[in-house]
């Protein structure tokens, strides 16, 4: 059997979530013994400064053995932050009007000419 039918055998059902640079891959594959696992890989884009990019990739295999307490672990942890947090996403850099900080400073710097050092907002920090 070549390579290439072993990756088709291996190769049962799977799902893709894009997440803006994020995009994470939910793979069932087989194992030798014709048994299915899980594979969950996160692969994140990152650009050059000269526009040429790469991808980092982070991947987890679950066996169903542990499908019930991973299941249980994420949902327990997933509630936590709903029950604590809320629903909104709460990062500035997953704010629409988001703007980095040193254009704030220079927008900031070009609308207040005669400001000085005490004129800071301890909240800003």
């Amino acid at each position: 059997m070549s390579e290439r039918d072993l990756m088709d055998q291996e190769e049962i059902h799977s799902k893709v979530l894009r997440a803006g640079r994020r995009t994470y891959f939910f793979d069932v594959r087989s194992t030798k013994a014709g048994d299915y696992y899980l594979t969950i890989t996160e692969s994140k884009k990152f650009t050059h400064d000269d526009g040429s990019f790469h991808y980092k990739k982070h991947k987890i295999y679950l066996y169903k053995e542990d499908f019930e307490a991973f299941k249980e672990n994420v949902e327990e942890m997933m509630d936590f932050i709903i029950d604590e947090k809320g629903q909104e996403v709460i990062s500035e850099r997953h704010q629409k009007d988001f703007k980095k900080e040193d254009e704030e400073t220079s927008t900031a710097n070009d609308s207040s000419s005669s400001g000085s050092f005490t004129d800071v907002s301890f909240d800003d920090i």
